[in-house]
């Protein structure tokens, strides 16, 4: 009879352990994906969809926007202890803020900032960001529904042919530092803090839009640069005055989470000009902060 105890009591621990294990390894996002109607990126036991506001014309200035350079939606989910925590930012126009906002809240969906992102740009857009977190198919349904209130483009992204760039950015990219993707006709850098940052005592990564973001569209021979800096308070006033005496202008300084630490402070720049120039002015301001040095 002891034998047979100990075969249950060993046979229903192994069970435990197990489930432990299974609940413990990466979601593989399939559901999540399947949502959305589009693929993600993964990373680790990370995932971010990314949604370009190709319905939109924005100018700023004589410069026509790429969806790349400033007008992509972003969600992202990451597995944690807790369940899956969500992050991310809407890309909005002013009709569209009132009835995603309603929609996020009315389902548990916290709103960590809304404000601009560009200066002069035409018609205005709106920046939201949002933080959630529970299961993953619950959360991705509510984004999904929130995302139908807008014209962002969803489902798969349609065939079409890949605007073929053939801008040499080896200069800009030694500058800073920094290899870059390119999105059809922009280059994208992403420059990680050295510090691990968290939230609720849970290590947010830069995948999760904690790095430095850097983009650049060729605009005939000059070179438009938006993005954003992630900065701790006191590297606020450095920067900015780095980026001013380069001619970069800086078009926003603000919150994008409630209670990260460290506290952040996230600078949203413009510059229009020589892309070697721009290059010079961000590496200038780079220096500044705290970034994760190459080993």
């Amino acid at each position: 009879m002891r034998n047979l105890m100990r075969t249950h009591l060993t046979l229903l621990n192994l069970t435990l352990f197990f489930l432990h294990i299974a609940s413990a390894q990466p979601n593989d996002w399939q559901e999540v994906q399947q949502i959305f109607g589009r693929k993600g990126t993964i990373q680790e036991d990370m995932i971010k969809l990314t949604f370009p506001r190709t319905d939109l014309e924005i100018h700023v200035g004589d410069v026509s926007i790429e969806p790349a350079l400033a007008l992509t939606t972003w969600i992202a989910f990451m597995n944690t202890k807790e369940g899956t925590m969500m992050m991310g930012d809407l890309v909005l126009t002013e009709s569209e803020i009132h009835p995603v906002m309603k929609k996020l809240l009315d389902n548990g969906v916290e709103i960590t900032a809304l404000h601009n992102h560009l200066t002069d740009e035409s018609p205005n857009v709106m920046y939201m960001h949002f933080s959630g977190q529970g299961q993953p198919t619950k959360l991705a349904t509510v984004m999904h529904e929130a995302l139908a209130i807008t014209n962002t483009p969803t489902g798969p992204l349609p065939l079409r042919a890949e605007r073929i760039d053939k801008t040499d950015w080896s200069t800009v990219e030694s500058i800073l530092g920094v290899t870059g993707k390119r999105a059809g006709g922009v280059l994208q850098l992403s420059i990680p803090r050295a510090e691990t940052i968290s939230e609720r005592q849970m290590e947010i990564p830069p995948f999760m839009g904690m790095a430095t973001a850097i983009n650049l569209q060729m605009v005939e021979k000059k070179t438009a640069t938006t993005g954003d800096f992630v900065l701790v308070a006191h590297e606020v006033n450095p920067v900015m005055k780095a980026l001013t005496e380069h001619g970069i202008a800086v078009t926003a300084l603000h919150n994008h989470m409630l209670n990260e630490s460290p506290r952040l402070f996230f600078m949203h720049f413009w510059g229009y000009d020589d892309p070697e120039k721009l290059a010079r002015g961000l590496r200038a301001a780079l220096d500044k902060t705290n970034v994760l040095k190459k080993k």
